[in-house]
């Protein structure tokens, strides 16, 4: 991979920290999705190094704020989020191998939906929805997780919708994008190893993540939050239409 490929994923690297920090999501979404768009790197070589730069975010954004956390509600998620990781990462060595355009169509409306489905502002519930729940959207989660290396979309949707404070919904999707980056990131290392460059391109990027974690944390940006996420939402948007008519258009011509 060459200087100017690494600057620019670490540039993105950067860019998804920050969004992340401030809004308990995105890291995942926009560094896969701008990569992908612009034909950086693999799917499956960003995913790995998402994995492990996420788990840098977690480490440095949540040890100061579990007491936020609401366990029964975390454990349950988790229970769905953790073995269906693995099926996720399968998954991918398959669809990359065999499809990769039907890979990056897939990718590009899981990127869209969240996109979408965060901009259409989705009414909170009155009550928190039944463990069941939390346990299914969890395992939907761990899949995307495994597969795109995009934990979010689904368990994002869902946790913003419950009647639970912004904080418990902050710090429960850190631990959730934790977990599920260290169960795919063990799970790829024992069985096939991480893709070639993973761990050089890790290491330049995890003192970026984290000081940008801890700037961010110390001083918030003067946008507030909502005019954020709604940038956020749009660049989504974006990525996801654009992956799909370039997958689209490989698929048909």
């Amino acid at each position: 991979m060459s200087l100017i490929t690494t600057l620019l994923l670490l540039l993105i690297i950067v860019v998804g920290t920050y969004f992340q920090t401030v809004t308990g999501f995105g890291l995942a979404m926009i560094v896969i999705g701008i990569n992908s768009a612009v034909g950086l790197t693999s799917v499956p070589f960003i995913a790995s190094v998402v994995s492990l730069v996420s788990l840098v975010n977690s480490g440095v954004a949540l040890p100061r704020h579990l007491h936020h956390i609401d366990w029964r509600l975390a454990n349950t998620t988790l229970l769905g989020v953790i073995p269906a990781s693995v099926l996720g990462v399968v998954l991918l060595n398959f669809l990359n191998a065999q499809a990769t355009s039907i890979l990056e169509f897939l990718l590009g409306c899981v990127i869209g939906y969240s996109g979408i489905s965060f901009a259409l502002r989705p009414r909170q519930h009155t009550e928190i929805s039944s463990l069941r729940s939390f346990f299914s959207v969890g395992f939907i989660s761990g899949l995307c997780g495994g597969l795109f290396g995009i934990p979010g979309p689904p368990i994002i949707f869902h946790l913003y919708r419950q009647p639970i404070s912004l904080a418990v919904t902050r710090n429960m999707l850190l631990l959730i994008f934790a977990c599920t980056a260290f169960s795919r990131s063990l799970y790829e290392f024992i069985t096939t190893g991480f893709p070639k460059g993973t761990l050089t391109t890790t290491l330049l990027a995890i003192p970026c993540v984290a000081l940008v974690t801890i700037l961010t944390q110390r001083f918030p940006p003067p946008l507030s939050v909502e005019t954020v996420r709604r940038i956020t939402f749009g660049t989504l948007i974006l990525i996801g239409i654009s992956l799909i008519v370039r997958s689209l258009s490989a698929l048909l011509l």
